[in-house]
């Protein structure tokens, strides 16, 4: 009786389990897509700050799988398009999403 308990318990928690893991919906980036994300990142922050007409330090940058997403505050709307700009330039760059906001 006790052993068919165990049984079940261990059926249970194998099967909850791979439920679990069918369940996630977030891609993983290899190794070397990580890296290249991270100098991505790099190069756009690094770019935002050679501008002289925006303020990068208010500007947040990420990238996943080449796509770079702008986020955090400008002081007009033209800086927007401006970052956005700056951030398509940058190499490796595949997309920008722009989640800019107007302080």
């Amino acid at each position: 009786m006790k052993l068919s308990k165990h049984i079940f318990a261990l059926f249970m928690a194998l099967f909850l389990g791979s439920l679990v893991g069918c369940a996630s919906a977030q891609q993983h980036e290899s190794a070397s897509e990580y890296i290249d994300d991270a100098v991505i990142t790099t190069k756009v922050k690094a770019a935002l700050f050679n501008d002289p007409d925006l303020s990068a330090a208010e500007i947040n940058v990420e990238t996943y799988n080449g796509e770079v997403q702008l986020s955090g505050f400008v002081s007009a709307p033209s800086q927007i398009s401006q970052a956005v700009q700056v951030a398509k330039n940058v190499e490796g760059v595949r997309k920008v999403k722009n989640s800019l906001l107007v302080k």
